[in-house]
């Protein structure tokens, strides 16, 4: 089992920068494939981006390709979120999701195939 706990949210303008950080415990993070989702209010939860278990292959919504950044350091059991450029759509509570990986290269992007969930920390981003 695994408890995750996310941190780094707040409050930015349309352009600024944020990074998330997921915190991990336990000692096997590195068998881990994991994930960040986000929910704004009135809507469903969606993928922003998900990284394998050694960090070599990652995927990205296409609305945030080329802005946000995810990646890992296995050696601190914690997952990152870098968001560039961001926009008032970004606005949401953001989620770290973790699922055991049975294989390096593998990444997930629906939030039915993860098993543990951060509590959420809330990103707003005014005009």
């Amino acid at each position: 089992q695994v408890q995750l706990v996310e941190s780094g949210g707040g409050l930015v303008q349309a352009g600024e920068s944020l990074r998330l950080s997921c915190a991990a415990s336990g000692r096997i993070f590195n068998m881990y494939a994991m994930g960040w989702f986000r929910q704004a209010p009135g809507k469903e939860r969606e993928f922003v981006a998900a990284i394998s278990r050694s960090g070599g292959s990652t995927d990205y919504a296409d609305s945030v390709k080329g802005r946000f950044t995810i990646s890992r350091d296995n050696a601190k059991n914690t997952v990152y979120l870098q968001m560039n450029s961001l926009k008032p759509e970004d606005t949401a509570v953001y989620y770290c999701a973790a699922c055991i990986s049975s294989t390096t290269g593998t990444y997930y992007t629906r939030p039915g195939q993860y098993v543990y969930w951060g509590q959420g920390t809330q990103v707003t981003v005014s005009s």
